[in-house]
């Protein structure tokens, strides 16, 4: 009988053995997913660095090129009003 209690135990111990390999190997697919989606991101995290590089300069252009159009019309403006005091009276009252 004695040696019937000791299988039983030994049974239960490899079924726990096996129940640890099992959650070891799910583990390691975890990982495994898990680190292919972290690569990924990276990769995603690269692009849209990029992209955010690349919007930040044009719009340094547009508010460059905004900023020239803007001297332009205030001097169109001056030169108006050289001409017609009365047209620039109604520009510098906007």
């Amino acid at each position: 009988m004695n040696g019937l209690a000791g299988m039983e135990k030994f049974s239960h111990l490899e079924d726990k053995i096996y129940l640890t390999i099992e959650f070891a190997k799910k583990i390691r697919e975890e990982n495994e997913k898990l680190e292919a989606e972290l690569s990924g991101l990276r990769q995603e995290v690269g692009s849209l660095a990029s992209k955010n590089a690349e919007l930040e300069h044009k719009i340094e252009g547009l508010m460059s090129e905004r900023d020239a159009i803007q001297l332009k019309i205030e001097a169109m403006l001056d030169a108006i009003t050289v001409i017609e005091p009365e047209v620039g009276e109604v520009f510098q009252g906007r």
